[in-house]
């Protein structure tokens, strides 16, 4: 029998999760390294898994299918393909690196790392299932403890950005369990094998895709988010500790957008074809209303917490095109901004930590005290909006290539984002770098070894990325191509 490389890749936080009960609170050194030796051996799987991964086959690899409850045709079956590689891959690097960004977490630490290594085991899950009842359960695993981890360990009004997380995220999850047995119901013989499923999508009647897309839609565009679910975000981001923000922000939303890529689009086609529009207006207005409510704010968190908002916009935008570009542009984006704004929510946190406030008009002079922070905030801030040579670029390109293909005007007006996301990200360095030296922090110290060593790789796959694009395309162009195929979109 073959190694279980995506059972160990998933289980193996869990299981050291469960460990770390076992262990007197009062050992944090121990509960912190088995936590952080549990997030690095998963890192080091997804990397076995990327070096033997044939990105021309587009099937399925690393496949495991265990009969799991056979009166109903549930299956423990788990794959990986070049649409969910990349999100693994991005999944492990930030729980590896937020879990190294943890250590200044200093309450209820045994209760912190169990809950947090269980999210990675839900988040995990979620991107390698190929079944529609263990994708749900993987996809409820993450609200537990996302909802303890912001309700305990969050700012001052944590409780309120907890409750209102847990149920907008809840309300969707009911809309798309729906979904799901109705799927389950129509489909001839009775399966919830996603693979399964999407071969037999055009056996169903398009008033049925209509209706299932729209219950599959709200759970996912809530993840997203989309406007107009997006409020709940903000709350969320401001008030969660800053590795959490980090898996907020570089994950969770990439679930939205991977659920449209995995399940609505190949087994729904007709739906998604007649809500390409919907999803241009959509994404349009979550790049531009993002981006000017972002260059409204003064908390730092608030800023970046809007600007994924509007990032989020282009992947609403490459999905609606219909397109091979726009396809690997949405897919793209996903990756690249998990990249960027999970090191720009670490940026946030160092210079937290030190001063305690977030608010951007008591900054000013920074980048002469703090010239290593400096430097690196100003990468990631480029990379945000989009200059060339760094990844954003590449993907918000490719999405807006993709768009402009299928809808002209939508596409053009969406450009007005990038300007507006330029213009809050340079306002923010100079508020923050530039002028003279608050007097307040004269005596604040730079970006630490630890700190730093969490947002160097993040820098290291971000310029890399913008140079050769390749890097991850390779691995996600075959399989986009055969999915817009599938679907009977343009193979441009």
């Amino acid at each position: 029998m073959p190694f279980p490389l995506l059972s160990s890749i998933i289980f193996l936080p869990l299981l050291a999760g469960l460990l770390i009960l076992f262990i007197p609170k009062g050992r944090t050194g121990i509960i912190k390294g088995v936590a952080t030796a549990a997030t690095g051996i998963t890192l080091l799987f997804t990397v076995f898994m990327v070096t033997g991964f044939d990105y021309n086959n587009t099937l399925m690899q690393f496949s495991e299918k265990l009969s799991w409850i056979p009166q109903v045709n549930i299956n423990y079956h788990l794959g990986v393909d070049g649409i969910s590689i990349g999100l693994v891959f991005l999944t492990a690097l930030l729980g590896f690196l937020a879990c190294i960004g943890s250590f200044g977490i200093k309450e209820r630490q045994k209760e912190y790392y169990f809950l947090y290594l269980l999210l990675n085991t839900g988040m995990l899950g979620t991107f390698l299932s190929l079944d529609l009842f263990l994708f749900y359960v993987f996809w409820e695993l993450v609200l537990v403890p996302m909802y303890f981890l912001i309700g305990i360990w969050g700012g001052p009004r944590r409780e309120y950005a907890a409750i209102k997380f847990f149920i907008y995220t809840l309300a969707g999850s009911v809309a798309m369990l729906l979904s799901i047995l109705a799927l389950y119901f129509t489909s001839q013989p009775h399966t919830f094998n996603m693979l399964e499923l999407a071969a037999a999508g055009s056996a169903f009647a398009k008033s049925f895709q209509i209706m299932v897309f729209v219950g599959f839609y709200l759970g996912f565009a809530i993840k997203v988010p989309v406007f107009p679910f997006h409020t709940w975000l903000p709350d969320a981001h401001v008030e969660a500790p800053t590795p959490i923000s980090v898996l907020l922000a570089g994950v969770l939303l990439k679930m939205g957008g991977y659920g449209f890529f995995r399940i609505s689009f190949p087994i729904l086609k007709d739906a998604a074809i007649y809500f390409a529009l919907p999803f241009a207006i959509l994404g349009l207005i979550n790049i531009v209303y993002g981006a000017f409510v972002a260059m409204a704010q003064t908390d730092f968190k608030k800023m970046v917490a809007y600007s994924s908002v509007s990032h989020m916009g282009f992947v609403m935008l490459g999905l609606a095109s219909m397109t091979v570009t726009g396809f690997n542009g949405a897919l793209m984006q996903m990756f690249n901004h998990g990249i960027i704004t999970g090191g720009m929510f670490l940026l946030v946190g160092v210079i937290y930590d030190r001063a305690h406030t977030r608010d951007l008009d008591k900054f000013g002079g920074l980048g002469a005290k703090m010239p290593v922070y400096a430097g690196v905030l100003v990468v990631f801030t480029l990379a945000s909006l989009g200059l060339p040579g760094l990844s954003g670029f590449v993907s918000e390109f490719m999405s807006l290539m993709g768009g402009f293909t299928a809808f002209r005007t939508i596409t053009i007006i969406s450009v007005l984002g990038i300007v507006i996301t330029a213009g809050y990200f340079l306002y923010m360095i100079q508020r923050v770098l530039l002028g003279p030296l608050n007097a307040a922090w004269a005596g604040i110290a730079d970006i630490n070894k630890r700190e730093l060593f969490t947002l160097v790789p993040l820098m290291v796959v971000t310029v890399a990325i913008g140079i050769y694009p390749l890097i991850i395309l390779n691995y996600q162009s075959p399989a986009i191509t055969e999915l817009v195929r599938q679907i009977g979109g343009l193979l441009l």
